[in-house]
């Protein structure tokens, strides 16, 4: 079962303090949902922590690595492990959010990370590796990707990057859809029950009119789950849509 643990966050660049300025505060609740995910997602203990999220491809992002928020404004890079300043490859934005939210647990006293790891607990440390799948990533695509995920290690905790729709009102980057919220309140629930197949019948077809960024991430996510066996708990920590895009964060433990 190398497949332990998973936390779902949403990566919008407003999330980072620096990039949504005056109007942090108004993030507040969703970045301390996902402060708690991630704590929870380290707190089991992996060995290896694989950030997801969608990319230009699909596929392993070889390290060292790092994200820029320069394109949101704010002159700040984000490399793949916290404490790791070589810029390597390129991290499209969910991997760059995801890796400003693992930065933000490493112990500010514990000195730089080494090598490609993170500290996962009192007396151990993970490897962080990460892998993009592409927004139009096909089901057959996504399946294949989630056994290599799964596989990644003897104890392998995920960090799944991704959005949900972006058309919930008139001011909604993709304008008001009636589907959307029907859309987003069934990803809600396969998250919260840890529906591995609600999540795998999510259309591509559908979630791409919707502008939904993390379809293809949650389908590898319940194919990673599957491959690494039945019994898993899921808690929906947070869910809201404060700017016309639906935002969720669970909790994924196996029972």
């Amino acid at each position: 079962m190398p497949l332990v643990a998973a936390a779902v966050c949403p990566h919008p660049p407003l999330l980072v303090p620096e990039v949504a300025g005056a109007a942090a505060s108004e993030l507040d609740d969703l970045r301390s949902a996902c402060d708690l995910a991630v704590g929870r997602l380290l707190a089991t203990g992996p060995d290896v922590v694989v950030l997801l999220g969608v990319g230009p491809v699909t596929g392993p992002v070889q390290p060292p690595a790092t994200g820029s928020l320069q394109p949101w404004g704010v002159d700040l890079d984000v490399p793949l492990v916290p404490g790791q300043p070589d810029r390597g490859a390129v991290l499209p934005l969910s991997l760059t959010i995801g890796a400003w939210l693992l930065s933000r647990h490493v112990p500010t006293t514990a000195g730089p990370a080494t090598a490609t790891r993170v500290t996962a607990g009192p007396e151990t440390a993970a490897q962080v590796t990460a892998v993009q799948v592409a927004a139009d990533a096909g089901l057959v695509e996504v399946a294949a990707l989630g056994v290599q995920v799964a596989a990644a290690g003897d104890r392998v905790a995920l960090l799944v990057l991704g959005d949900g729709s972006a058309c919930r009102g008139q001011k909604a980057p993709g304008y008001d859809d009636q589907r959307a919220l029907p859309y987003d309140e069934g990803v809600a629930t396969a998250l919260a029950e840890a529906d591995l197949d609600a999540l795998s019948d999510l259309d591509p077809g559908l979630s791409a009119q919707l502008k939904v960024a993390g379809r293809a991430a949650w389908q590898v996510l319940a194919d990673a789950a599957r491959a690494s066996g039945e019994g898993w708990r899921g808690e929906l920590l947070h869910e809201s849509a404060p700017y016309g895009v639906a935002y969720f964060v669970a909790s994924w433990e196996r029972m």
